[in-house]
């Protein structure tokens, strides 16, 4: 708020200051006071809101996060579970009001100075922050300077201050610091002690249309229009729209913007829901010839306490709320001539968990569950002595809604469906079978449209088939071992082992070790050779050991497919963007040949590319070599090379290109392994590398 010696001296003066009026607002505002002194410390979160998918360097969210002193700070998950900050926007914020002498736009007139505790407040309420929300992703036009352009994805986030102003920061994707900001511009929303904000989107004949949603602590909504330049297919609100006008006191606690499709107006719709003491307040928006139309009204009757959190799913337009007494009501939008009802229904958490109260609760992206931040409830009329706060999950869907969601999926990831697949690996770990009709259905899929999701998907139920199958392990698997690994050295003196013990533990681990390539992709216990039923039969398996083998054999026929169409995929890349004769990193004509070694694959597609790139590669081969030893390494196993003198390098997934350094990446769920991009690598090649894992869609670390 100004220079340091400066603020200090202010505190002093207003802390001492003969007037009461003064003195008790500064020294009972911990805005002013962080410290506190006497009064406990300002640690902890007020407010966090996660990015949507796609934001960081690795294709997924950030993180904003405000601190209980008022710090806003953005995060990121470079490395698996390390998070790390990456910009703080209230320092930056500050700066730049600083810099501009504390006036919003260059007409404001100059206000008092420091010293006055009116000038004192204003600079305080004007940077502390109550709210910020993430907009969706949109595309914006970078002129390069060969004057082309090329389109950027940018992400918006809006920060509500106390005294009513926003600031919209605009940030370039992926999301890497302070050098990914683009601009940030400040708007007044005229609305006097803000207590929430939202993002309104709407898409009407495909334009999209933004814009903010404030509500105030007296009562009043209203969304304002947001202005951006270069932003492709954007528009906004030409005034401001209020959803409701009266200040009666009632706080708006939270607000939801759902989009929906009208079925009456055949049109696209969006939905306003916002808690507002024990009432949800609605608004229809829809856009006509007419202009825009606004439908408002309240949901009385849910909860006989405030509501405490309130939570939407955005598939179907299921608005979930709930009061601190342990009881969630699910709301239904129902469309009617007009406008629309709702149907509600009670979900009595005290009857799953016992006499609770709740704090909190969110729906996962998909709508599959419902997370519940409870405490215990009095008990005999008693409050507990001591608050152990758990969250816990409420299953909103059934496993059949859920195999049927995955198979008619328009988004057809696995990783950004993972409420879903939860929910049938449950099924699957607790019948130990894949059920009939989903087995069908998928095959169907398969032999319809052949894409490589329902590939994945596949692939996923046979590896917790498999999963199933086996053992419970004796030990907890995520617990970590505190046993010292034992190595056993031959020639030390002293260590009494005979030859016979040396061979005997030669063989346990030479077991071991096949047990575990067995179960590569699976999240099996390193104690693998427990984990299957041993044979008592000398001449032949047990049947749950030959059904392991089995599901094992279908596994790698379908990891193989699914490699083929990715190599398929990377070739198709090679083709399109090299000339005739030119050595790219990537090993081709290795790639060409492991196609075309099985007799019994007859892809006619494949053929003719591969025709084509050799063809264009002029008879030359172009071989890896090992850094090491300087020999070739041949193109024999989609996941390592081996050079003639025993070198072992790992192959990365994505370009199936050698990993010859330390450092590479693996997928979120340990699969595969990718090596990093280089400075030297062309573009084709880096987009290539920003891929998820091709057997489970997720993420590359």
């Amino acid at each position: 708020v100004g220079p340091k010696k400066e603020v200090a001296e202010c505190k002093e003066k207003f802390a001492s200051s003969v007037d009461p009026t003064v003195s008790q607002a500064f020294m009972l505002d911990r805005v002013f006071n962080p410290e506190g002194k006497s009064l406990p410390p300002m640690r902890g979160f007020k407010y966090s809101s996660w990015s949507p998918l796609g934001c960081d360097a690795n294709g997924r969210c950030l993180l904003a996060a405000l601190t209980m002193d008022n710090r806003l700070t953005i995060h990121a998950n470079l490395n698996r579970l390390q998070w790390v900050q990456l910009v703080d926007l209230t320092e930056i914020y500050g700066e730049r009001l600083y810099e501009a002498s504390y006036k919003l736009s260059k007409a404001d007139t100059p206000r008092g100075e420091l010293g006055d505790f009116s000038e004192f407040q204003r600079r305080h309420s004007m940077q502390t922050p109550v709210r910020m929300e993430w907009s969706g992703i949109c595309t914006t036009q970078q002129v390069k300077h060969n004057n082309e352009c090329r389109d950027v994805g940018s992400v918006l986030l809006a920060v509500l201050f106390e005294n009513g102003n926003i600031a919209v920061w605009q940030f370039q994707l992926p999301f890497l610091g302070k050098e990914s900001i683009t601009s940030c511009n400040t708007i007044e929303s005229g609305i006097s002690s803000p207590s929430v904000l939202s993002w309104w989107e709407y898409e009407h004949n495909n334009r999209k249309m933004s814009g903010l949603i404030v509500g105030s602590a007296f009562g009043p909504v209203k969304i304002l229009p947001v202005n951006l330049k270069a932003v492709k297919g954007y528009f906004t609100l030409r005034q401001p729209v209020v959803l409701w006008q009266e200040m009666d006191q009632l706080p708006v606690h939270s607000i939801k913007c759902i989009p929906l499709y009208h079925p009456y107006q055949k049109c696209s719709c969006s939905l306003v829901v916002a808690s507002r003491g024990a009432y949800v307040f609605w608004c229809l928006l829809l856009i006509s010839k007419a202009g825009l139309n606004v439908h408002n009204s309240h949901v009385t009757g849910l909860h006989s306490l405030p509501i405490v959190s309130m939570t939407a799913d955005k598939q179907n337009g299921t608005v979930y709320t709930c009061s601190s007494d342990g009881k969630v009501r699910q709301l239904i939008p129902i469309f009617t001539d007009v406008a629309l009802k709702f149907e509600h229904q009670l979900i009595k958490l005290s009857e799953v968990f016992g006499s609770v109260r709740t704090h909190g609760i969110a729906v996962s992206p998909c709508g599959a569950y419902l997370a519940v931040i409870t405490t215990e409830g009095m008990t005999n009329g008693l409050h507990p002595v001591n608050k152990n706060y758990q969250v816990q999950f409420v299953t909103l869907k059934t496993f059949e809604e859920a195999a049927a969601q995955l198979l008619e999926s328009s988004v057809q990831n696995l990783f950004r469906q993972v409420d879903l697949t939860d929910l049938v690996r449950w099924k699957i770990l607790k019948d130990k079978h894949i059920p009939q009709f989903l087995q069908e259905a998928l095959d169907k899929k398969i032999e319809s449209c052949g894409s490589t999701y329902f590939w994945r998907f596949k692939l996923f139920l046979l590896r917790i088939l498999y999963q199933s199958m086996q053992k419970a392990p004796s030990e907890v698997m995520w617990r970590p071992s505190h046993e010292d690994a034992k190595i056993l050295i031959s020639d030390s003196p002293g260590m009494g082992s005979t030859e016979d013990d040396q061979e005997e533990g030669t063989s346990k681990q030479a077991s071991k070790q096949g047990l575990c390539d067995t179960g590569k992709g699976m999240d099996i216990d390193d104690t693998a050779d427990d984990s299957l039923p041993q044979s008592s039969d000398i001449g032949g398996r047990e049947p749950m050991e030959e059904k392991l083998l089995e599901i094992q054999a279908h596994i790698e026929a379908v990891e193989m497919h699914l490699t083929r169409e990715h190599m398929k995929r990377v070739l198709g890349e090679v083709y399109l963007h090299t000339w005739i004769t030119e050595n790219t990193s990537i090993p081709t004509r290795g790639v060409c040949d492991f196609l075309m070694s099985d007799d019994g694959y007859d892809d006619r597609t494949a053929r003719v590319l591969i025709g084509h790139i050799l063809k264009k590669m002029n008879k030359q081969t172009f071989p890896e070599h090992c850094s090491l030893c300087k020999e070739i390494l041949p193109f024999t196993d989609r996941k390592q090379a081996v050079c003639s003198n025993g070198h072992i390098w790992l192959r990365c997934f994505l370009t199936y290109q050698s990993c010859q350094s330390l450092v590479y990446r693996r997928c979120l769920l340990h699969d595969s392994i990718a090596r990093h991009p280089t400075p030297e690598d062309p573009e084709w090649i880096k987009r290539l590398l920003q891929g998820p894992c091709t057997f489970c869609d997720s993420p590359v670390f």
